[in-house]
């Protein structure tokens, strides 16, 4: 099964939207998050909403040191939903 990247690119950012309690016409790929005013503990939701979501898991300690902008969010979150859907390829 392959991403749609840009239909996932959306439904990511309308959960960060959700998720972060943000208005999504403010949230744009090169935005910092700090910027977005998002905490830690809507981190937390959005991540889990992925999670719930996609079944992929983003550890919250290690991988997102270096998420500074929204874009490094999608790219982190993509990249374990793909990880998470080849690697359900593989076990079918």
């Amino acid at each position: 099964m392959s991403t749609d990247r840009d239909a996932l690119t959306r439904e990511l950012l309308d959960m960060v939207a959700e998720e972060g309690m943000v208005d999504r016409a403010e949230i744009t790929a090169e935005r910092p998050l700090e910027e977005l005013d998002i905490q830690s503990a809507d981190f937390i939701m959005i991540l889990m909403a992925i999670e719930e979501r996609y079944g992929a898991y983003v550890s919250m300690d290690n991988e997102l040191t270096d998420v500074v902008t929204v874009q490094d969010l999608l790219d982190l979150a993509i990249a374990k939903i793909e990880e998470h859907q080849a690697a359900e390829t593989a076990e079918a």
